[in-house]
């Protein structure tokens, strides 16, 4: 992109808001200067007072509270705490939450406001053209009738920014400050900027642990979204066999797998594989005391990384046999028919017919299997929680993933590592949006969107 292009890009708002200023209407400019007022020139009165009492509510809001908190967002306290000296100082944290939440009550008014003055715009203009105009009481019948879904999406729209937008954003935010254990109310929090991204990419204990950790983090998301995605696949091909009888009786033991809930198989597994467990007495009583095998201990790597594929893919094959088997009767039989006249070999039409078909219909779900795969918490968690192997890792051990040693970051070590817990949230982020959009966008189910119609 060249440098006129992006100055170009720059200046293009300002010109449309250049260009409406001139063309607008009295009303608009009225209501720009405070809000409802053009509504009022219009005669809907109703309306015009419900948006005054707006803006005169955002006023008090931000000068009692808001203009406040917006100034914390960037200071995060000038007086330590000191609960010795009685003095109770200003929560950093607090703060920087207060402060998100004014800009987003501010990014709320801005919006209110652009929409009055368009509002105010269109409703002069429809006047000029004697075109009909709702009142105050046929715009409120609208939000019960034809505009209902503003009115019951906008609870859930509230819920998903207080509950999901808020927590991303603080967050994010506190990736690019001194946050930890040690720093923490009623200790002031400062502004650190890229410092914790440097620490992770640069101080040795970090760079070693980050790089173990990714290497097998994509080496695991990658076998465990193989043999989740292909066993369910190979498992509904097999069943959907007309040779098989009791189908029922078949889908349902995996189906009885995927209702337990997944913690408690993993708690299950956990016993199973542990040294007392019932696969080592069952290995002891066969080959004797020596033959006994640390499956789930610190030292064990191999062993440990696959009992952790195992017991994943016990859990995640009925639901991708499920997804398989929907798929699967939606196949064109006469494609088969015509492949057998043909001569194809059962492999041939599995790699030419069924595959791509599947891999069409299911890519979308497959990228999902792979992301949480990626972030998989609750394996490693549930088998091996508590284990840290500090000689070769900083507060991680060889199954733990990248959201493992978030976690053990921000809650595992005496030290809460906040800031840089949040940078590695960061990195995760990046990772993950990076390879499902390139995926997705290479992928048959967004090129080749018209072959299977």
């Amino acid at each position: 992109m060249s440098g006129s292009t992006v100055i170009n890009k720059i200046k293009s708002p300002f010109q449309r808001l250049d260009r409406f200023l001139k063309t607008c209407t009295p009303a608009a400019k009225y209501s720009m200067l405070f809000m409802g007022a053009g509504q009022i020139k219009n005669r809907q009165i109703g309306k015009g007072i419900l948006l005054i009492l707006a803006e005169i509510l955002f006023i008090v809001y931000f000068v009692f509270m808001g203009i406040t908190d917006f100034i914390g967002l960037f200071t995060l306290g000038t007086v330590e705490g000191n609960p010795i000296m009685g003095i109770e100082g200003d929560n950093s944290i607090t703060m920087l939450i207060r402060g998100v939440a004014s800009l987003c009550v501010f990014a709320f008014l801005a919006f209110v406001f652009v929409q009055n003055f368009k509002d105010a715009n269109a409703v002069a203009l429809r006047t000029a053209q004697e075109r009909p105009v709702n009142t105050f009481t046929q715009s409120l019948k609208s939000l019960l009738d034809e505009k209902f879904y503003m009115v019951t999406l906008a609870l859930p729209v509230v819920g998903v920014l207080i509950f999901n937008v808020l927590p991303i954003i603080f967050t994010v935010l506190t990736a690019f400050t001194n946050y930890s254990g040690k720093i923490s109310p009623p200790k002031l929090v400062d502004w650190v900027g890229f410092e914790n991204f440097r620490t992770i990419l640069t101080v040795s204990k970090y760079i070693s642990t980050i790089g173990k950790i990714f290497a097998w983090n994509i080496v695991w998301a990658v076998l465990a979204t193989f043999f989740s995605y292909f066993g369910g696949l190979c498992l509904a091909l097999l069943i959907n066999k007309q040779c098989v009888k009791g189908k029922k009786l078949w889908r349902a033991f995996p189906i009885l797998a995927y209702a337990v809930p997944g913690f408690i198989t993993m708690i299950g597994f956990r016993y199973m594989f542990s040294g007392m467990g019932p696969i080592n007495w069952l290995v002891v009583k066969i080959w004797g005391e020596s033959a006994r095998v640390d499956f789930l201990s610190l030292n064990s790597v191999t062993w440990a990384r696959a009992v952790c594929l195992i017991v994943n893919t016990w859990v995640t094959i009925p639901s991708s046999m499920l997804l398989s088997t929907s798929v699967l009767s939606n196949m064109n039989k006469d494609m088969y028919e015509a492949a057998d006249i043909d001569g194809a070999t059962p492999m041939r039409q599995f790699f030419s017919l069924t595959l791509p078909f599947v891999f069409f219909a299911t890519m979308p779900i497959l990228i999902t299997q792979f992301i949480g795969n990626f972030n998989n918490f609750g394996v490693s968690f549930f088998l091996r929680s508590g284990q840290v192997n500090n000689t070769e890792y900083f507060l991680a051990n060889s199954t733990d993933l990248l959201i493992n040693w978030l976690y053990n970051l921000a809650l595992g070590g005496d030290n809460k590592y906040y800031g840089i817990a949040s940078s590695v949230s960061i990195l995760i982020f990046i990772i993950t949006g990076t390879f499902s959009l390139i995926a997705y966008i290479t992928s048959p189910s967004y090129k080749r969107e018209d072959t299977y119609k």
